[in-house]
């Protein structure tokens, strides 16, 4: 039994260990199972991952291959690029909106100012093309040639052919680049067109005045032709449409045809309105009935128009995507002429005169990108900052741009800080010959003994002014030096100069000082002033010009056309030599004047830095000078009676009366900050200003390219091209060497006509001069 039961304990007992061995296997086995299982799940998720993230690099590679490839065809083309809406309008004054003046009603114009940033020291040209070839260039127009008036559809000038534009800047950028409306900045030959300066269409007038419905212009009596052209072609069939209404409708069929997802857009609408003739449909003359004066009545119902065509235009960037993305600019072309309709009060001047009534514009940026909105902005802005400004907007590149004189002025519109601008110059214009001596009103007096003294010189002037007029009947001697046609303007410190050594000084009476004035060259080398040296380095020589014979200056005493003073009349004084730095002008001009008497301080010293009698103007900081001829000073109250000048033309007239001696003045001071509607002049007060700012015109002259003014071509006449302004000098025969761009030289021209005439005939040319010399001994 007991053998029995040990078998039976041992037998039990290998059971258990054999089960046990069983289960300890089985776990090793669902260890092992479950280590495989769970090294498979990690490959496959290592696997998963792998091929993730090779999916993703592909996708990154092949993402950043389109952004190389869109990079490679759209290198410029930035995300948040703006849409760029640029509204410019034609002589509206500061007192021709609502916001200055609720009688003129402007709601939208209003309302959009109020929402974005009203510029209230901002300042344009007194007239069309200066004002709008600084818009495009971004440069003064005494770096463009310009200085001298406007663009006459006869004249073949046109915009340097080297100078880069803004709708160029904007289209390397990768913009849209279109205009609609007025031109005016030359077209004699194609090249000069506004879709051969950077714009992609264009759809408008190429001159500076138009028929708002027949688009009829005239340059004189009996030349009259249609300017309506769309690109490079005219386009006929448009009489009878008011040119407002029309420009907005092709404006709006470009917003309405353009993606904003595609491109940017950059839309100049340069509106012909309220340009003369004052002519608008009758429903906006309604509203203005209660007007007596008809011409103001005219006047504010073609800034209605104005006003309309803005709603529709932000309309249509509303319906078709652009606003959120957009900057609206709004901006006037120059001052109003009062007797046209406009008004400028309390401003002094009008347009065509360097007074503020005639630079202080009218302007606002409305735009959602703008980080502070709803707020009046004083930073001293002008025209010429909105190409840098514009072009770094749309992240576009100025470095090649050589010569700017504009500022980016964007972060002083928009967050309001202080504006880069210290400094504007308004203009030189060596060329510009008032009728009257003075800007002041009692200055018809002096005139007279002005044009009897000449007579009595020496006649044989007569007789050098009809030869060189039988020379050139139609250039009327553009750029000949006329340094004594205005002594009177400088005659209160006639008596200092004549201690200087000049040949012919004495044989002028007192007043004639002015032919002992060296004219300074153009020399545009200075070195603090590198950008525009480099840009207008192709100009004509500088000393060309300017030292022309003084029997030639003397020939010219009593020509009355704006076009006889030389083009390199550069105006400053050469003895003591100019120091090239600020500073050392402004100290040297204090050390130079300590001791002079004060009650004429600017003009007095015997060695000023500048010729007053030059038509220029400056501002520095709060300070405006000007100088020479500003022109027609009057403060014009608003038209409230039917007729024009009557009783309240004599209401300012009576007050700014000055003493007799006003008829010689040609200085002006002013502080603008403080007195903006130029009331009080201190040059007498402030003589280190007037010498300060002196310089600085003295400076700036030297950095100036001469004058391009020339005579009208005949061949311009629209009666040849079919009844329309065209282009008329063909590529080829132009070749950028017959009228030089817009740097050729008076001098060179003379000389060249001069050549031009003697082949023509030997025997001509020897009884020509046969004839001149037997008139000279007669007389």
């Amino acid at each position: 039994m007991q053998t029995v039961a040990l078998t039976v304990l041992s037998v039990l007992l290998s059971l258990d260990c054999l089960s046990a061995h069983r289960a300890e296997q089985n776990q090793n086995q669902n260890q092992t199972q479950n280590q495989t299982q769970n090294q498979n799940q990690n490959q496959t998720q290592n696997q998963t991952q792998t091929q993730t993230q090779t999916q993703s690099q592909t996708q990154n590679q092949t993402q950043s291959d389109r952004n190389t490839h869109s990079d490679e065809s759209e290198p410029k083309k930035k995300k948040n690029q703006p849409h760029i809406i640029f509204i410019l309008t034609d002589d509206q004054g500061f007192n021709d909106i609502g916001y200055h003046n609720p009688t003129i009603k402007t709601p939208t114009l209003d309302k959009l100012a109020a929402e974005g940033v009203t510029l209230e020291n901002y300042y344009v040209q007194p007239i069309c093309t200066p004002s709008r070839s600084q818009l495009i260039t971004g440069r003064y127009q005494i770096h463009t040639g310009l200085q001298h008036s406007i663009i006459r559809p006869r004249q073949p000038s046109c915009l340097p052919a080297h100078m880069d534009t803004l709708p160029e800047r904007l289209r390397e950028a990768g913009y849209a680049t279109h205009m609609v409306g007025k031109w005016h900045l030359g077209f004699y030959r194609k090249a000069c067109l506004p879709t051969r300066k950077g714009f992609d269409s264009f759809f408008g007038s190429l001159t500076g005045s138009v028929n708002y419905y027949s688009y009829g212009s005239c340059d004189g009596p009996g030349l009259c032709g249609y300017d309506l052209h769309e690109d490079e072609d005219v386009a006929w069939g448009r009489e009878g449409k008011y040119s407002t209404t029309l420009f907005t409708q092709r404006a709006r069929k470009i917003l309405e045809s353009h993606d904003p997802t595609d491109k940017p857009l950059f839309l100049l609408l340069s509106l012909q309105a309220v340009h003369t003739p004052l002519q608008t449909p009758e429903s906006y003359i309604y509203p203005y009935r209660d007007m007596a004066n008809v011409a103001r009545r005219k006047f504010a119902a073609m800034v209605s128009t104005v006003d309309e065509a803005v709603r529709n235009v932000t309309y249509a960037l509303r319906k078709h995507g652009f606003y959120r993305n957009s900057v609206i600019i709004y901006s006037t072309d120059n001052g109003a002429q009062p007797f046209a309709g406009g008004s400028n009060w309390p401003l002094r001047g009008q347009k065509g005169t360097y007074w503020e009534g005639g630079v202080r514009g009218v302007a606002f940026v409305h735009s959602p990108l703008l980080r502070r909105r709803r707020r009046v902005s004083k930073a001293l802005l002008h025209i010429t900052d909105w190409f840098p400004t514009l072009v770094g907007l749309a992240g576009g590149n100025t470095s090649e741009s050589h010569g700017l004189d504009g500022f980016d002025v964007w972060p002083a519109i928009s967050e309001g800080r202080e504006s880069p601008r210290q400094e504007i110059l308004h203009n030189i214009d060596p060329l510009h010959t008032p009728a009257a001596q003075t800007t002041d009103w009692a200055a018809a007096g002096p005139k007279k003994p002005k044009k009897k003294k000449p007579k009595k010189k020496i006649q044989k002037k007569k007789i050098q002014k009809q030869k060189i007029q039988k020379q050139k009947p139609e250039q009327k001697s553009a750029f000949r030096l006329k340094t004594t046609k205005k002594p009177r303007t400088f005659s209160h410190h006639a008596a200092k100069p004549k201690i200087k050594p000049e040949p012919k000084i004495k044989r002028l009476p007192k007043s004639k000082v002015k032919p002992r004035t060296k004219v300074h060259p153009q020399n545009r080398s200075l070195s603090h002033h590198s950008p525009r040296p480099k840009s207008y380095s192709s100009g004509a020589p500088p000393m060309s010009g300017t030292s022309r014979p003084r029997s030639q200056i003397q020939s010219h005493l009593k020509s009355k056309s704006r076009r006889n003073i030389s083009q390199n009349q550069t105006l400053s004084r050469s003895r003591p030599p100019q120091p090239k730095s600020q500073t050392q002008l402004a100290s040297h001009l204090r050390n130079q004047n300590v001791s002079r008497p004060t009650s004429h301080p600017a003009v007095r010293p015997s060695e000023p830095p500048w010729d007053a009698s030059v038509q220029a103007a400056i501002r520095v900081g709060d300070w405006k000078l000007l100088t020479g001829d500003p022109g027609h000073g009057d403060w014009v109250p608003p038209q409230v009676l039917p007729t024009l000048p009557g009783r309240w033309w004599n209401l300012e007239r009576a007050v700014s009366l000055f003493p007799k001696s006003s008829a010689l003045k040609n200085v002006w001071l002013f502080n603008i900050t403080a007195d903006p509607c130029e009331r009080r002049d201190l040059a007498d007060q402030r003589p280190d200003v007037v010498q300060r700012l002196m310089a600085r015109l003295a400076y700036y002259n030297q950095t100036a390219v001469p004058v391009y003014f020339p005579p009208d071509d005949p061949l311009a006449d629209p009666s040849r091209h079919g009844g329309a302004w065209v282009p008329w000098v063909d590529e080829e025969e132009d070749e950028e060497g017959k009228y030089h761009g817009v740097y050729k030289k008076g001098r060179n021209k003379k000389k060249k006509r001069k050549k031009q005439r003697w082949p023509l005939c030997k025997l001509k040319s020897f009884f020509l001069k046969l004839n001149t010399g037997m008139m000279s001994n007669r007389i």
